[in-house]
């Protein structure tokens, strides 16, 4: 099986090591992963800004990178979402590109569906003896109906207490550009996010997203609480080697 990593904007500028783990975990069962360089952003922050144009150009560029891809695995409820929800939209009017959009539809998946729903995967063999909180992003929730995926997954990992978070589906704050265009509301949101973390006494946040983790991280470190932020796909490759040490 050939599987081409969507690595995503956030992920491939400043979480480089969320795409590592994914290419180490599904290297371990004997999948080739191969990232195409032309990709680039997969166009929702203009999108959800109103330019439509900029966001047909960035859509288009990732339809071509992943034409000849089996499958498309990526990091991010968020930006999985767009290809599954708006790309259709965009390409309404473009017989040829909504062709294309189908197509990339159909083979993409976010890391813990593909995983759990593909590979038929629900125990990677890891340790993690850790207590640990699960943030589930919205746009994953919402768009792609993840639910049990990521929580299937580390129910088998050894040593782990999954504690529950309160009031955990309420959006962190982040949002792409609403962060940007409306901060206060934005900010009081990522502090009662926080403030529920906190509650749980968890050592390791975890979730899909790194935008939604880069905010609710950023604010605990802004706090000075130590609690240690990681994508799911982290969380479990860490785990793995640490099993295998053992």
């Amino acid at each position: 099986m050939k599987v081409s990593l969507f690595i995503t904007c956030i992920s491939d500028v400043v979480y480089p090591r969320v795409a590592a783990a994914i290419v180490k975990l599904l290297n371990r069962y004997g999948i080739e992963v191969d990232v195409p360089d032309i990709q680039t952003c997969c166009g929702q922050p203009a999108f959800n800004s109103g330019y439509w144009d900029e966001a047909r150009a960035s859509a288009s560029t990732i339809l071509d990178a992943f034409e000849a891809s089996d499958f498309v695995v990526a990091p991010s409820g968020s930006c999985t979402g767009m290809i599954h929800h708006y790309y259709e939209e965009l390409f309404k009017d473009d017989r040829v590109r909504l062709a294309q959009a189908i197509r990339l539809k159909e083979k993409t998946y976010e890391f813990t569906q593909f995983l759990v729903q593909v590979l038929g995967i629900k125990d990677v063999g890891a340790e993690f003896p850790h207590k640990v909180t699960y943030h589930p992003s919205c746009h994953g929730t919402r768009l792609l109906g993840i639910k049990e995926e990521p929580r299937e997954l580390l129910s088998h990992v050894r040593g782990l207490e999954l504690i529950a978070l309160p009031h955990q589906e309420d959006c962190c704050g982040f949002g792409g550009t609403f962060a940007v265009k409306m901060s206060a509301i934005s900010g009081a949101m990522v502090e009662e996010k926080a403030d529920h973390v906190l509650v749980t006494e968890a050592e390791v946040l975890v979730g899909l997203d790194m935008g939604c983790l880069m905010n609710i991280g950023g604010h605990l470190e802004y706090r000075g609480e130590p609690v240690r932020i990681m994508h799911v796909a982290e969380l479990l490759e860490e785990g793995v080697r640490r099993a295998h040490e053992h």
